[in-house]
């Protein structure tokens, strides 16, 4: 298993204007529409690292810490935390430009999911970067 160097930059991995279908029932942005987006962000920085086909194994450490709301630019960036035999571990921070706040950028959600490699059966490959 290796560490990536925990002073790693960040990648940007996905940026996306979020829209009134994503709300939930109090006017924000729902939780599950920023959780699939994580998902989507962590696997393009794992591609990136390695070029796999990706399987999700768990979200660990997500952490809401701020609304998003319609309008709202969100950016999800992220690295690459740990290097395993076939997995790796993303690192994805998410912000948003609020669309209200002439594009004040506020930090809204953190999250580390872990990725396995898969062959084309779906069963575990090894890593190995690209």
């Amino acid at each position: 298993m290796s560490n990536p160097s925990p002073d790693a930059p960040e990648d940007l991995a996905l940026r996306t204007i979020l829209l009134p279908r994503d709300t939930n029932g109090g006017g924000t942005i729902f939780g599950g529409v920023i959780l699939a987006q994580i998902d989507l962000a962590g696997a393009a920085i794992a591609r990136r690292h390695a070029c796999h086909r990706f399987v999700t194994v768990a979200m660990k450490e997500v952490k809401f810490i701020a609304p998003v709301y319609v309008g709202d630019v969100v950016s999800y960036r992220g690295r690459v935390l740990c290097v395993g035999t076939t997995s790796i571990t993303v690192q994805i921070r998410v912000e948003a430009e609020r669309f209200s706040d002439c594009n004040q950028k506020v930090e809204v959600t953190t999250a580390e999911v872990v990725y396995v490699a898969v062959d084309q059966g779906g069963r575990p490959i090894g890593v190995r970067p690209n």
